[in-house]
């Protein structure tokens, strides 16, 4: 077994999951247009792949102990490979549908297996390890971002984008291929399955779940949608996305210091309270500003997802690479019913500004659009407002046996 190789691998597949986002994001605007889609149309097409992922997540997270990782992750290859294909060769919504809808299956196989596999591969460095993994998933935005920004300057479309994809795909199944893989860190430990599913009932287990809800809906609901809705308003919304997962694979490069002076539920604080200012922040805001206020809200989700997954193997380690899958299910499930919300509120506001009469065009309608999508963006600082005062609880409870022991 070669733990450096399978990280590298699991790195490649992090970025071929997280190269859809971007370049999905980024084609939104022509599908809406080729395919004569509404925005809620196109919140249901990027939506399905959080909902495939959330399906994968929770059948294969259960199935990664008795199945084993390398089962897992070919399932994820032969998904990404059909996802990339149909969705390029996609005619009309269903088939961008069905296609999204593999993709995310695929994304979900990989997040199933390797969160775990990960933690099994550097079981005291958990929480930094999978920073350091999750590097990987803004580091895969940025570059289908800038991918999608190159190749639209070039006049290439959005297929030749997608087709990019292919390229990591053959990365990460030639590193996995004949390797050995380990067992779960559950199965080492000889703990039962009944034990592992007894651990998923715990109050506090559960809680983590409810919380996870709203950080990656904060994170990611927020993140498909800016490159449509900021593109409007005077910026490049790729180059916006491209800035704000560029500062978060950096952020999370060096999380080991962050994680050990601030705690994970320290971290996970700060987060809230910066997303909440950073959204606000984008709402208000027009033109360059709107980097400034991505600065911030990219502080703010830099180390939500990874620390929510890490503080979960630290802090409730029975729960084994179920909790991780529901953990990580219970985030894309959210993000797949938001981002349709988001849809609806934009379209809504759109329809709000529309003046009586002849329809605008031009600058007045992309004047309408910015609004309103800015608009809808702020509606989402509800729910890092929401993850702050339970953070901070959470954070206040486990101090008091502390003090108590005192």
């Amino acid at each position: 077994m070669n733990p450096s190789r399978l990280f590298t691998a699991s790195c490649a597949a992090l970025i071929t999951t997280a190269m859809s986002f971007a370049i999905r994001g980024g084609a939104t605007g022509d599908w809406i247009a080729q395919f004569n889609l509404t925005n809620e149309q196109a919140g249901w097409v990027n939506g399905t792949a959080f909902w495939g992922f959330t399906l994968a997540m929770m059948f294969g997270g259960p199935l990664v102990d008795t199945l084993g990782f390398k089962k897992i992750l070919g399932i994820a290859f032969v998904g990404h490979l059909a996802g990339i294909l149909l969705t390029i060769f996609a005619w009309d919504f269903w088939s961008l549908f069905a296609g999204t809808l593999l993709f995310g299956i695929a994304n979900g196989s990989v997040e199933a297996a390797c969160n775990p596999l990960v933690a099994t591969l550097y079981p005291k460095d958990q929480t930094t390890k999978l920073n350091h993994f999750h590097v990987w998933f803004p580091g895969g935005i940025v570059i289908g971002g800038l991918l999608a920004f190159v190749f639209a300057k070039m006049g290439l479309g959005w297929q030749a984008q997608f087709a990019t994809m292919l390229i990591p795909l053959a990365a990460y199944g030639f590193m996995f291929m004949g390797q050995a893989l380990p067992q779960t860190q559950r199965v080492q430990r000889g703990e039962s399955t009944g034990s592992m599913f007894a651990a998923c009932v715990a109050p506090g287990f559960i809680l983590m779940v409810a919380c996870m809800l709203l950080t990656a809906a904060t994170e990611l609901g927020s993140g498909q949608w800016i490159p449509n809705i900021l593109s409007h308003a005077g910026v490049s919304g790729i180059l916006v996305l491209v800035w704000i997962n560029g500062i978060m694979a950096v952020g999370r490069m060096f999380a080991g210091p962050f994680v050990h002076k601030l705690s994970p539920i320290g971290m996970l604080v700060m987060s809230a309270i910066l997303s909440t200012l950073g959204l606000y922040a984008m709402s208000h805001s027009t033109g360059n500003m709107l980097f400034a206020a991505a600065t911030v809200f990219a502080f703010g989700v830099c180390f939500f997802w990874p620390t929510m997954v890490g503080y979960v193997a630290e802090n409730y380690p029975k729960t084994g690479a179920l909790g991780m899958a529901i953990i990580g299910g219970a985030g894309m499930l959210s993000v797949s019913f938001v981002l349709p919300i988001i849809g609806r509120w934009y379209d809504a506001g759109i329809a709000a500004r529309m003046p009586v009469g002849e329809a605008p065009t031009g600058d007045a309608l992309a004047t309408i659009q910015s609004a309103a999508g800015l608009q809808a963006l702020g509606q989402v600082a509800v729910l890092p407002v929401v993850l702050t005062v339970v953070f901070i609880l959470i954070a206040v409870m486990k101090k008091k046996p502390a003090a108590a022991a005192h």
